[in-house]
């Protein structure tokens, strides 16, 4: 039996329109044809730029407007719009290279359990569309991904493939959260499913001054230290030996010198004080 399921490709986009013709085309693009294209505009103020953009691809795209929620109720909104069984995620300052969605169905159709989220490498550009870096992620047990997403970044949202039903299982993006909605998700999927990586280039990840994240950095402190110390704080020894297969001190170590490498000092230091709890109880 053949497998060609829908994939629905949701771009949010806010004040987007020096690069979402790119996203679009590039979606647009894909060698895999059974595909819709969302566009959600999440409130732009920019003299209708972003909506004539949108506009201009006619039935090529569906396009929805929603009052500026932040990039979680963006996707959220294309998530419950979506017709496909399986969602891929572009940033409107984002691209995808051309095999992107076909490179992953065809890693599906080799699966027996197709109920997983697929993630890959990526290569970083900048705002003129140039690479100036590709990043390989180290691939991560199924098992241990709960600990690789404390320690590190192993996750480009915009390189996963996610099934639908995954998302009526577990919930949407948290849209409390304005910049960690990413990991909080896939942490929380994680808890239940396997994130499997495919180790190709599949999206360029664009970085330029005027991205959201750079404009949000305190905001994006706050959140993740917050996130990461209730995370860190609430596994039991048994779930940590789960998900690091390590003992208590060499993983709070880790979570340590992990979670400051990724600039969240406070739950860095939370760890490094769980780590001496440890030290003076052996005493």
């Amino acid at each position: 039996m053949s497998f060609i399921p829908k994939v629905s490709i949701i771009i949010p986009v806010y004040n987007g329109s020096d690069f979402l013709p790119q996203a679009i085309d590039s979606a647009l693009s894909q060698t895999y044809k059974n595909i819709e294209i969302i566009v959600v505009n999440d409130g732009s103020n920019d003299r209708g730029a972003t909506k004539k953009i949108a506009k201009s691809y006619g039935n090529k795209i569906r396009y929805f407007y929603k009052k500026n929620g932040g990039v979680a109720s963006a996707l959220n909104l294309g998530i419950k719009k979506m017709n496909g069984q399986y969602f891929s995620w572009l940033s409107h300052d984002d691209v995808y290279y051309p095999n992107k969605v076909q490179a992953q169905i065809d890693f599906l159709k080799k699966l027996k359990n197709k109920n997983v989220v697929l993630y890959s490498d990526f290569d970083l550009i900048d705002n003129t569309s140039k690479v100036f870096r590709s990043v390989r992620i180290n691939s991560s047990a199924p098992e241990k991904f709960q600990f690789a997403l404390i320690i590190s970044s192993p996750v480009s949202g915009c390189t996963t493939l996610v099934p639908k039903t995954i998302f009526d299982k577990i919930g949407l993006f948290k849209e409390n959260l304005m910049t960690i909605q990413d990991y909080d998700m896939w942490f929380r999927i994680a808890e239940k499913y396997d994130f499997i990586h495919i180790p190709k280039v599949l999206i360029k990840s664009r970085r330029h001054p005027d991205q959201g994240i750079n404009k949000m950095s305190t905001l994006c402190s706050k959140e993740g230290n917050t996130f990461y110390t209730r995370i860190v704080s609430q596994l039991t020894p048994s779930k940590i030996l789960k998900i690091s297969n390590q003992k208590l001190g060499k993983f709070y170590l880790a979570c340590t010198f992990g979670l400051y490498k990724k600039g969240y000092k406070k739950s860095s230091l939370l760890a490094f004080r769980m780590f001496l709890g440890l030290r003076e109880k052996s005493y």
